[in-house]
């Protein structure tokens, strides 16, 4: 059955009669008699029923006229698809589009002209060792009203700190005058993010997308040869730090679903690689410590410019009162270093590794995270080592020249073996069979229940006996009814009694968190496992995705199974009008992997939206 219908005119009646609170949304929320009787054009007469139904209704109907269309054919087949069928489908065909971005002509205005900027300003910075890239982007500037800007040869955190009131984006790789095409997070997140990337990238190669993870590891080449790192994200005031290194299993991942790339392509990506590995991670004192493990360390001076109004009040308030001043005023001497506080510039240089962490914010790390040998840095760098290992020997014939070296997969399995015992001995607590972050300063573990705890699950670190005790401990403690919560419950009622709620804490589940569990499950044969937190995942997405005109945000209450999650930034995807046209990146992602590892058994009860807690306790 194919209904022919105007566009305006079925809109403004479906949202007339169905959005009651007058969102442009059609959700459970809505008091609408959740009966709509469509009278096509093409005289077919039909009722479409129910939340779901309606609101795939109202997503079609914006999909036409977004596409600037006055009339459209829409099958019932789409109003009435299966959930999973229809999320992952959109996933693959609109939203993976929608979140693409190039920093070249065809897209420069997209990128530069939102909300992070000054109001009326397009600003571009360009590295000083990339000339031609300066040349393209000032032969453009005067057509998109671009002020180029040209960085010094060192980037200092004094000059970082010198730019932050004239913020602008950081340009990518040119090729031919064509940027490297990237996928951004989405909403307010418009840049290309570090570990968001990867975990996108995971998403982008089920959906045969190589164009686009291709593109993002090229892009996280040039940010190494040109500005010294993998930036936690291209902006300018990002420029002091990195963010969590996949840039080896990135690589490994997208050779060998499209080795077609050739191995020049692979030489020089994997050669980039080894630089940052040598230049970023293991420079002594810095992020690598003098046990042979390492850390995050972000460099900069005062108070983050990206930061929410307000994030930092508590802490300002405490310094204010030290130097007798109203907190504006100590703001303002503090931010011009008229007032140098060691104590408080010690907090930011926490804040921003705990920012370089990925996990902002989360008391696990707050005010310590540079004193911290963390679990999920370290099972980071041990996976760069035997991916690195492993491409030299089967791409290489086990020998990767460089310009003063010769690398052997021996070489590399020496530095993980080291790691691996390193973590055992620093990292891993016999009495509690976990790993924990280990503190420097204190020599103790912070015995904090963390879901990064489980990270050397996804890089083989562990023993048989260790992953068999971990597994008990995950699926006791940090499972809930919408998958993996970030921390336990425990370790935030000890550590932050009477603090606000940090949105990588509990109650939150993020997706980075549920697919390096699920694919260390899979290392270590936990199938069972595994297709329950799936499931569990998938289920509230899936649910949420249904009552909720197709939200697909960027985390999730997962205690409670609800998207509805105003922790610190709130929750980005999840103001739009009719239809989300992007979801959330690594949101995406996850959604298309965890489709991927479920028997069609289990997408099939999936589709019919059976909670995990009915489902699993039948099951079991």
């Amino acid at each position: 059955m194919i209904f022919k219908l105007i566009i305006r005119k079925t809109l403004e009646d479906l949202l007339l009669q169905e959005d009651t609170d007058g969102d442009n949304k059609i959700t459970k929320e809505d008091r609408g008699p959740k009966k709509f009787v469509l009278k096509a054009s093409n005289g077919i007469e039909h009722s479409i029923q129910g939340t779901y139904h309606l609101s795939n209704l109202l997503q079609e109907l914006a999909l036409a006229k977004n596409k600037g269309l006055i009339e459209v054919e829409i099958p019932l087949s789409k109003i009435e698809e299966a959930p999973t069928n229809r999320i992952s489908r959109m996933i693959r065909e609109v939203f993976w589009d929608d979140l693409t971005r190039t920093i070249d002509e065809a897209g420069i205005s997209k990128i530069v002209s939102d909300d992070k900027t000054e109001s009326g300003v397009k600003r571009i910075y360009v590295p000083f060792s990339d000339v031609s890239a300066q040349a393209y982007y000032k032969g453009i500037a005067a057509k998109y009203g671009l002020e180029v800007v040209v960085l010094p040869e060192e980037i200092t955190p004094e000059f970082v700190k010198s730019i932050n009131s004239k913020p602008g984006i950081l340009s990518l790789k040119l090729e031919n005058k064509k940027g490297a095409p990237f996928v951004v997070p989405g909403g307010r997140f418009n840049e290309m993010y570090g570990w968001d990337s990867y975990f996108e990238g995971v998403g982008l190669l089920l959906d045969g997308r190589i164009d686009l993870a291709k593109g993002m590891v090229d892009n996280f080449c040039y940010q190494i040869e040109h500005y010294g790192k993998i930036l936690n994200a291209n902006r300018s005031y990002y420029l002091t730090r990195t963010q969590p290194p996949f840039l080896s299993s990135f690589i490994r991942e997208v050779y060998e679903a499209e080795s077609s790339l050739g191995k020049k392509w692979l030489e020089k990506v994997l050669l980039t690689a080894i630089e940052e590995y040598e230049t970023v991670w293991m420079v002594d004192d810095k992020r690598l410590t003098a046990n042979g493990l390492n850390r995050y360390l972000a460099d900069g001076i005062g108070i983050p410019p990206e930061t929410e109004a307000g994030h930092f009040d508590e802490v300002l308030a405490v310094f204010a009162d030290k130097y007798k001043l109203p907190v504006a005023d100590f703001v303002e001497k503090y931010q011009k270093r008229e007032i140098i506080d060691e104590d408080l510039d010690t907090y930011f240089i926490h804040d921003r590794s705990l920012r370089e962490s990925g996990h902002d914010t989360s008391w696990r790390l707050d005010d310590v995270c540079a004193d911290l040998n963390t679990v999920d840095l370290n099972s980071l760098l041990y996976k760069y080592e035997t991916d690195f290992a492993y491409l030299i020997e089967n791409y290489f014939c086990d020998k990767f020249k460089t310009d003063n070296k010769i690398y052997t997969s021996e070489y590399w399995l020496t530095l993980a073996e080291k790691r691996k015992q390193l973590m055992n001995t620093y990292l891993w607590s016999e009495e509690h069979q976990s790993y924990f972050d280990y503190n420097m300063n204190t020599h103790d573990l912070t015995h904090f229940d963390s879901a990064t705890n489980f990270y050397p699950l996804w890089s083989n670190i562990c023993s048989k006996e260790q992953a068999e005790q971990m597994v008990k401990k995950l699926m006791n403690e940090f499972r809930v009814r919408g998958g993996i919560v970030a921390t336990s419950k425990r370790s935030i009622e000890e550590i932050s009694k009477d603090k606000v709620q940090r949105q990588w804490d509990y109650p939150n589940g993020w997706a980075p968190h549920q697919m390096i569990i699920w694919k260390g499950l899979l290392n270590y044969g936990y199938k069972k496992e595994m297709y329950e937190l799936v499931y569990r995942w998938l289920w509230m997405i899936t649910r949420n995705a249904v009552d909720y005109n197709g939200t697909i945000p960027e985390k999730y209450d997962v205690v409670s199974s609800t998207h509805k999650v105003y922790a610190e930034y709130g929750n980005v995807g999840t103001e739009f009008d009719y239809i989300t046209t992007s979801g959330f990146g690594w949101m995406n992602a996850s959604y298309q992997y965890g489709l991927s590892l479920l028997p069609e058994n289990m997408i099939a009860d999936l589709n019919k939206l059976i909670d995990p807690e009915d489902f699993f306790n039948v099951q079991s």
